[in-house]
């Protein structure tokens, strides 16, 4: 393949995949999409918004990995939400009755 300046494409940017060079549009929604970031395991987030029917957890109190910290309902099914690791909670965020949206903080974790 000819050897091509990425400058010769203008605003598209080149991509090398097995010896090939190749031209790509990047759109709007594209260039200005939220980054990724790699996840606290030490915040628990709603993956879905529901209500909380309960919480079991106070700040301060030691979890063992697999307990239960509280119950959110969404979609008529209540989801158990567990301790991922062994830790002390630091904050809790939501009550019972409390309306949550997705990907809102529930739980902090020391």
């Amino acid at each position: 393949m000819e050897n091509t300046d990425e400058k010769d494409y203008g605003e598209y940017p080149t991509l090398s995949i097995s010896s090939g060079l190749y031209k790509t549009e990047l759109t709007k929604s594209f260039r200005e999409r939220k980054m990724w970031e790699i996840p606290n395991p030490k915040i628990i987030k709603s993956v879905i918004p529901g209500t909380i029917l309960d919480v079991f957890v106070r700040p301060g109190q030691e979890v063992k990995k697999g307990e239960m910290l509280l119950i959110l309902e969404a979609m008529k099914m209540q989801n158990q939400i567990t301790m991922p690791f062994d830790g002390k909670i630091k904050k809790v965020n939501v009550k019972p009755d409390e309306v949550v949206k997705k990907k809102y903080v529930m739980i902090e974790i020391q």
